[in-house]
């Protein structure tokens, strides 16, 4: 069953294509609040008030953006609103930039693997989430920039802007503090391999 028939046995009171719709995004919209937030807990507690609200809101979803433009834009918000509470500026903590589980790595491999994807993170950590936000959207949950125009409810050339800027301000970090990363060039994914 996709998407648009699962909303709308929602909008009806059905709670089994509510859980199915839970199975499917649950893990993605914690791992996505977990690099805006940092912290795995709190992740946890946002990714439960956004299905809460997915739960009672439902009908207020209107098939013009996808069901989960629309799921991650209630995140987004929530992650936000999380974040001006707190007043501190966070980190986003980013999985291993390599998959460790990879057959062949030594663990001498391993190792520096980790020690990069560590790098990436404190050089991530650095932004500003006006422009961190953007870019975990798109260069880690992969969304296209007409997405997250969307979930962030923002025009696209402010989007487009902002993960141009995000990056510059990136590569930047990284060579400020001679982290021995590689970005790629603008348009290209971050790091040696996707992040």
């Amino acid at each position: 069953m996709d998407d648009k028939d699962l909303i709308l046995l929602v909008q009806q009171g059905d709670e089994e294509a509510f859980e199915e719709i839970m199975r499917k995004y649950k893990n993605k919209i914690v791992n996505f609040l977990f690099h805006l937030t940092g912290d795995y807990e709190k992740a946890v507690e946002i990714s439960q008030e956004t299905f809460i609200r997915v739960y009672f809101k439902a009908n207020k979803y209107r098939p013009k953006a996808p069901l989960s433009s629309w799921i991650f834009t209630i995140a987004s918000n929530l992650a936000k609103t999380e974040l001006k509470k707190t007043r501190k500026q966070r980190y986003i903590p980013l999985e291993d930039v390599y998959n460790h589980n990879q057959e062949g790595l030594s663990e001498t491999d391993d190792l520096e693997r980790r020690e990069m994807a560590k790098k990436m993170k404190k050089a991530l950590s650095k932004l500003h989430r006006r422009y961190r936000i953007p870019l975990v959207l798109k260069d880690i949950e992969g969304f296209s920039q007409e997405e997250i125009s969307e979930i962030l409810k923002k025009p696209i050339g402010t989007i487009k802007a902002q993960i141009s800027r995000g990056r510059k301000y990136l590569k930047h970090e990284i060579r400020k503090n001679n982290f021995g990363l590689d970005l790629k060039t603008e348009g290209q994914e971050l790091g040696n391999e996707r992040v």
